[in-house]
């Protein structure tokens, strides 16, 4: 297939960086693929190393994605980066080419997963002062729009200044194992414990066979838990801790690792890349919990259903919000009952609490 490339727009100065991580704004431009097929790709991506300034490396990110249509969450801090965002395969793609040119994400390809966007948005033209405004890349309807923060942590576990991070990563986490090494580690010994490094109501469609899957319902609540006593038991097994995409296990693991636990692993890429490794012939159960518009997602046809109605016990892969707007609680329910239900705490019918989630 021939690729044409046309209609060269000025891109936003990008930070180039000194080994200090000083950022540099050399003028670039940056190309749009007119090609015949725009495909939408989603993006979910991390790197840790230490960033002098965090709020001059947001407005960069905000300026980069703006020009290239992208739209989706990214955090910003002394830690790193950590984000989701989805676009045209090729905005994607040149957003990681321009990301990794600032030094401490000079790793980026190495933490970034691919999926499929759902598809694009319809949008008007941006019309100012009579000129079309609009940015040449179309928008994925996964995600409503940008966001981009600076703030004191990538995930918000309550320990800002605890976290060490060098340019290679974390500092004192827990082993990385492969998909396949997962595998053999369960196999070759019978005291490995899955740790579920999520808030319940992600674990509720979706976990690994016999995890321990903690009562919080966000992720301040993982140093109570692991502080509390109750986890004792474990301090001394092999410990894989799992989410998503990876992110919050660096943490996760570092923090339980400080906290007396011996052995401790993270699943290299997450969920994400044992599902992709495996599918439906792993130790997965179940389908993933995701923060964008697809809300869940299976890693081959015929997953198995483990959520449970929290109105009629039906078995359901799909999580709604308290239809409460000031509550924030989510909970599995099935197609009857999945408009309008509210959670026990604002009058209605469905136990919301992290106890009763994971059934």
């Amino acid at each position: 297939m021939t690729q044409n490339w046309s209609g060269a727009v000025a891109a936003p100065h990008t930070p180039s960086s000194s080994q200090s991580g000083q950022l540099h704004s050399p003028a670039v431009t940056i190309a749009h693929y007119d090609g015949p097929v725009s495909i939408p790709k989603i993006l979910l991506y991390y790197v840790f190393a230490p960033v002098a300034d965090p709020e001059a490396v947001r407005l960069w990110q905000r300026e980069l994605c703006e020009s290239l249509g992208l739209r989706g969450r990214i955090i910003i801090s002394k830690h790193g980066i950590n984000g989701t965002v989805g676009g045209e395969l090729e905005a994607c793609k040149q957003y990681i080419k321009r990301t990794k040119e600032y030094g401490p994400f000079a790793r980026l390809p190495e933490f970034v997963k691919w999926s499929d966007g759902t598809g694009f948005a319809d949008e008007a033209p941006l019309i100012q002062h009579g000129q079309d405004r609009t940015v040449p890349w179309k928008k994925v309807v996964d995600f409503p729009r940008l966001s981009v923060k600076a703030r004191d942590e990538l995930v918000a576990f309550g320990a800002p200044d605890e976290l060490k991070v060098g340019p290679d990563g974390v500092i004192g986490g827990g082993v990385h194992l492969s998909p396949q090494q997962v595998n053999e580690l369960v196999e070759e010994r019978d005291d490995v414990v899955f740790f579920d490094g999520r808030n319940a109501f992600e674990a509720a469609i979706g976990r690994f066979r016999g995890a321990i899957v903690p009562e919080i319902s966000t992720t301040h609540g993982f140093i109570d838990a692991i502080e509390s006593g109750e986890l004792d038991g474990i301090k001394d097994k092999a410990v894989v801790t799992y989410c998503t995409g990876g992110v919050r296990c660096e943490i996760l693991s570092a923090l339980m690792k400080e906290r007396g636990f011996t052995e401790v692993y993270q699943i290299d890429g997450g969920i994400v890349k044992y599902g992709e490794a495996f599918g439906n012939d792993g130790l997965w159960d179940g389908s993933l919990a995701i923060f964008d518009g697809r809300e869940a997602m299976d890693f081959a046809p015929e997953a198995k259903v483990i959520g449970r109605c929290g109105v009629c016990g039906e078995a359901s892969s799909v999580l709604v919000n308290c239809a409460d707007p000031s509550c924030r609680a989510r909970f599995v329910a099935c197609t009857e009952h999945g408009d309008g239900e509210k959670c026990t705490e604002h009058g209605g019918r469905v136990d919301a609490r992290p106890s009763a989630l994971v059934r």
